[in-house]
């Protein structure tokens, strides 16, 4: 009885391990005539015999499953992350041949991003800028690119972790990049490789071969992970972070505007000036420093200096419309404090008498407006937020033919708008 149990044991492994064969085999001559969905099959039926299975067999198994999953590239998003889940449990043999797999899957993934990049479809192109690196984590540049397009479609939290990732990891993103000479066009043209650019070179396609190192990627991604902090209203995290930036890119001007409006917004009103005066002092004749300069002092009621930065910034480009239109807002904004006391006075002769003198100080602010709000529209006939404050103020003033000309051009622009 012995001897015959140990004969029946022996028969049963030995169907079990055929049927394991049979089935891979299936699956393998499958996919080798592209026929996917079949070698599916034939593995759903090998895995119910899985336990049976050796490691050698079961490297095979998952190898398998991956390429059937991947299938040639026509695989699914869920169904090629399932191809790698599979061939990362490959664990005897098959090295070379994951590695080419998933080599080939990364490919995949690069070019479906790149497709998505340039429809603008940014949040999917991301996506698979990521997993493209996941699949060998070697090409970090690629999960640089997925955070840099998740900023472009507002994916905060997304690229804050990805950035985060890339810094941990040391990423600078510092590359050799390889030219050469078109002897067709004798333009300059960038090359893949080293090993690119010589065969080219001694093709005699190419001449002048010459090397760069590119600039650090590094400055730009804990700016950035400065200005997410900022946008979520994480005042502290943003300071520290943007110390750290400051200290990569200690020449950016924007930067130290960045942190001086987050110390504004914390109450820090002498840190906020000791950076804007830094600020100042690093590029005193830069227009649109001098204009951001000028809103900063504005939002913290600094009238007189903003007045003084709009200024600066149009003497040094005369035609910075913004710095004209924002020159206007800062001398109507006197005006709310004039309605407000002219709607309090009474009827008493004394106030009837007041009531007169801040009518006339009302016209007088949107008289001192006008030419501002004139050059604006001088620089840029289509300032359609211009021309409506003048109508406004000219019907105020009751200067109608000017107010009647202003409506004509406003409606003009309104319809050109509409079409």
């Amino acid at each position: 009885m012995k001897k015959q149990l140990v004969i029946a044991l022996a028969l049963s492994v030995s169907a079990f391990t055929y049927a394991q064969k049979k089935e891979l085999k299936t699956a393998e001559k499958a996919i080798k005539g592209t026929n996917y969905a079949e070698a599916k099959t034939a593995l759903k039926q090998a895995e119910a015999l899985m336990s049976s299975m050796d490691d050698k067999m079961k490297s095979k198994f998952y190898y398998l499953s991956g390429k059937a999953l991947y299938a040639g590239g026509k695989g699914s998003l869920p169904d090629t992350d399932l191809a790698l889940v599979n061939l990362n449990k490959v664990e005897v043999g098959y090295s070379a041949e994951v590695n080419l797999l998933k080599q080939d899957i990364a490919n995949a993934l690069l070019v479906k991003g790149n497709k998505a990049y340039e429809k603008k479809n940014y949040s999917d192109a991301s996506v698979f800028f990521e997993k493209s690196y996941r699949v060998t984590e070697r090409d970090t540049v690629f999960l640089y690119y997925a955070a840099a397009t998740a900023v472009n479609v507002s994916e905060y939290d997304r690229a804050l972790g990805l950035y985060e990732e890339l810094k941990k990891l040391g990423y600078t993103g510092i590359s050799t990049q390889y030219y050469a000479t078109s002897v067709e066009t004798q333009k300059e043209e960038a090359f893949n490789s080293k090993e690119m650019r010589d065969i080219s070179v001694k093709a005699k396609t190419h001449i002048k071969p010459t090397e760069r190192i590119s600039e650090s990627k590094k400055p730009e991604i804990v700016k950035n992970v400065a200005l997410i902090y900022v946008n979520r209203g994480d005042n502290e995290k943003a300071i520290a972070a943007m110390k750290e930036a400051r200290a990569e890119s200690p020449n950016d001007v924007n930067l130290i505007l960045s942190e001086a409006n987050v110390h504004y917004k914390m109450g820090n009103t002498e840190e906020f000036k000791k950076l804007l005066e830094k600020a100042t002092q690093m590029d005193p004749n830069n227009p649109e420093l001098q204009y951001n300069l000028g809103v900063i002092a504005a939002e913290s009621k600094q009238t007189k200096e903003a007045k003084q930065y709009y200024e600066k910034a149009i003497e040094l480009d005369p035609k910075y419309i913004n710095a004209y239109i924002n020159l206007s807002a800062l001398v109507l904004n006197n005006e709310e404090a004039i309605i407000k006391e002219m709607n309090g006075l009474g009827t008493s002769r004394a106030d009837n008498k007041r009531y007169d003198e801040l009518r006339t100080q009302r016209q007088n602010l949107y008289r001192e407006a006008i030419p501002y709000l004139t050059k604006a529209i001088e620089i840029d006939s289509k300032s359609i937020s211009a021309a409506k404050t003048l109508m406004n103020i000219y019907s105020i003033l009751g200067e109608t033919d000017k107010y009647k000309s202003m409506k004509e051009k406003v409606a003009a622009l309104e319809g050109a708008d509409a079409n």
